[in-house]
C-alpha cells in the first residue's frame, strides 16, 4: 500500500453535554464529561490507521501525562508516531460542549501545536518527500502548512488539505493542492466570501491551482468538482449523536481509498460512509470506525 503522512495537531479533548447551552453570564448543568483523545491531524491519522493504511504522523505534544495518553492511543490505531516531537509546553486542549441534538461549540488551547514549525517540519522532510500523500489541516501555524505544502510537491507527493479551521488561504498554498476538502462555511471562509454558486467558486479554486474541490455537506453527502467532472455522492441516514471529527474521518478514510489505487469517486464513497458511522458515537477518536464497521455498513 502507499504511503500517508499526516501533518498536524493532537489535542486532548474534554466534553461535556450541555442542555441548554449557556448564554453569557449563566451557568447550567452538564453531564457525560469525558477526556477523549482528539486534535484535527491526530483524528485523521486514525481514520487512516483503523482503515489499513500505511501512516505517519507529525506533530508535537507536551512533556505531560496528556501527551502520554495520545500517543499510546495513537499506536493503538496503527499510526506512526516516530516522528511525535516532546516540547516544553502542555499539550494541546480542546473544550468541547456538546448539544443533544450532536451539534458542538469548541474552544482551543493550541500548546504544543503552536510549536509545530517549518523549522520542526525540516528535520523530518524526509518522511514527506517519501510518503504518496500528505494530509494537512489548519490548527497549527499556516507558514506550517505552507512549507509542508511546497515541500510535498516537490517530491510529487499529493497534497490533501481540510481547510479548518477555516480562513482564507493563499495563492502559494492554493497552488499546490491536488485534493480541497471544505464544508459550505469554510469554502466561503477560503476563497474571502467570493459571491456565486459552487461551480464559479469551484472554477476560481482550479484556476489557482486546487486539482479537485470535494465540498462536504454533512447528511447531505458530498459533491466533488474537477475540471472535466462533478459528482454528487448522498449520504446515508444515520441518527446523529455527535458530528465531532466526522469531517476528519471522511478525509482519513479517503487518503486511505487513493493509496490503495481507487479513483476519486470510490475513495469519496467509501469516506462518506465512514464519516456516516462517526457521528453515531461521541467524541473525536473514540467515533472514528474500524475498516470492518464501514466495511459492513450497507447503504
Amino acid at each position: 500500500m502507499k504511503k500517508i503522512v499526516v501533518l498536524g495537531s493532537m489535542n486532548m479533548d474534554l466534553t461535556i453535554l450541555a442542555n441548554p447551552f449557556p448564554e453569557k453570564g449563566e451557568t447550567v448543568s452538564g453531564s457525560n464529561y469525558a477526556q477523549i483523545p482528539g486534535g484535527k491531524g491526530a483524528n485523521q491519522a486514525v481514520a487512516a490507521g483503523r482503515m489499513g493504511s500505511d501512516v505517519s504522523f507529525i506533530s508535537a505534544c507536551g512533556k505531560d501525562e496528556f501527551g502520554e495518553t495520545l500517543i499510546k492511543e495513537l499506536n493503538k490505531s496503527n499510526v506512526k508516531t516516530q516522528t511525535i516531537i516532546q516540547v516544553e509546553t502542555h499539550t494541546g486542549i480542546a473544550l468541547i460542549v456538546r448539544e443533544p441534538d450532536g451539534d458542538n461549540r469548541i474552544i482551543l488551547a493550541a500548546g504544543a501545536n503552536g510549536l509545530i514549525l517549518p523549522s520542526m517540519v525540516e528535520t523530518l522532510k524526509t518522511t514527506i518527500e517519501k510518503a504518496d500523500f500528505l494530509l494537512l489541516q489548519l490548527e497549527i501555524p499556516m507558514e506550517t502548512v505552507e512549507y509542508a505544502a511546497a515541500l510535498a510537491k516537490t517530491s510529487n507527493t499529493i497534497v490533501i488539505l481540510d481547510p479548518a479551521p477555516a480562513v482564507k488561504l493563499s495563492e502559494k498554498l492554493l497552488t499546490n493542492i491536488d485534493y480541497l476538502l471544505p464544508n459550505e462555511h469554510e469554502l466561503d471562509l477560503t476563497l474571502g466570501n467570493v459571491s456565486g454558486n459552487l461551480s464559479t467558486k469551484a472554477d476560481i479554486l482550479t484556476s489557482k491551482g486546487v486539482g479537485t474541490l470535494i465540498l462536504t455537506e454533512g447528511s447531505k453527502g458530498i459533491t466533488i468538482i474537477s475540471r472535466d467532472k462533478k459528482i454528487k455522492i448522498e449520504a446515508p441516514r444515520m441518527k446523529a449523536v455527535d458530528t465531532t471529527a466526522a469531517g476528519d474521518t471522511f478525509a482519513g478514510a479517503f487518503a486511505y481509498g487513493l493509496a490503495n489505487d481507487w479513483d476519486v469517486r470510490k475513495s469519496a464513497e467509501f469516506a462518506v460512509k465512514a464519516a456516516s458511522l462517526s457521528v453515531t458515537k461521541v467524541g473525536a477518536q473514540s467515533s472514528i470506525p474500524w475498516l470492518k464497521e464501514v466495511e459492513a455498513l450497507e447503504i
